[in-house]
């Protein structure tokens, strides 16, 4: 059943990706909570996002603006290393309370509220008009690297704020993309060293079946995007895709999920 949910989530998040504000890993992340530890959740969906970014910097990356990228990037590859170091810490702190709920034992971890509430803001920026048109000037671009590589790093959300940094910059939409894959893809190889280097849970060997379902759908998701669903307003999906991930960033702040 996981195989089957995951590879369709990843899917249709990629789908999306080129198309509304949310990326990859707001939705799929998850999807990988549902069958696995928070912070096993957030590495696995680092995976299948670094690889996607890679897969499309094969086909764009050649129009990043390097100067740009350095700029942002420096500042967010130092900012993912901390929020990276900061998920772990959580993850090894004990329940901040338990209780009983129709039966079941509830507990509530750190890393359970820090991430719920990041899913939460998130997916509220994506849908509030004036959150949405967030922009920034262009003099905070190392600020806004730094801010967005932690977050990166902490919770694997790191798209949102990035876009609002870097609109300011004049930047054409095909330099603009690319820009952003590349320097996405740095904050996850950096996230991804953080996190192997110290966590043991994650377990590569055995969860690559499930990893190459998610890519391969990943992958697929794009390639259809951009063939199906070019002139779709995507709204609605937008409302929805943000009440779902209210409405898990709600149970797993609960507890009911981990």
């Amino acid at each position: 059943m996981e195989f089957i949910i995951i590879g369709v989530v990843a899917a249709f998040a990629s789908l999306l990706t080129f198309f509304s504000g949310f990326g990859l890993g707001t939705i799929l992340t998850p999807a990988f909570m549902l069958f696995f530890d928070i912070e096993v959740a957030i590495a696995l969906t680092g995976i299948v996002h670094l690889l996607n970014n890679l897969f499309k910097m094969g086909l764009v990356g050649l129009k990043a603006n390097w100067q740009v990228v350095l700029r942002f990037g420096i500042p967010a590859i130092l900012g993912a290393i901390g929020g990276a170091s900061l998920l772990l810490r959580f993850s090894n702190s004990e329940p901040i309370y338990a209780y009983k709920l129709m039966g079941y034992d509830m507990q509530v971890y750190t890393v359970n509220l820090v991430v719920a509430g990041l899913m939460a803001f998130f997916a509220i920026f994506e849908i509030v008009p004036a959150l949405k048109k967030m922009e920034f000037s262009k003099n905070k671009l190392i600020a806004g690297g730094a801010i967005s590589g932690f977050f990166g790093g902490l919770s694997g959300h790191q798209g949102a704020l990035r876009s609002a940094f870097l609109i300011r910059y004049g930047l054409s939409k095909e330099v603009f993309i690319a820009t952003g894959i590349t320097i996405a893809s740095f904050i996850d190889i950096t996230r991804l060293g953080v996190y192997f280097a110290r966590m043991e849970r994650i377990n590569i060997v055995d969860n690559i079946p499930i990893l190459t379902t998610a890519v391969l759908s990943a992958f697929a998701g794009a390639f259809f995007g951009q063939k199906l669903l070019k002139k779709v307003t995507l709204e609605f999906v937008q409302w929805t895709v943000a009440i779902m991930i209210l409405v898990l960033s709600a149970l797993l702040a609960m507890g009911a999920i981990h």
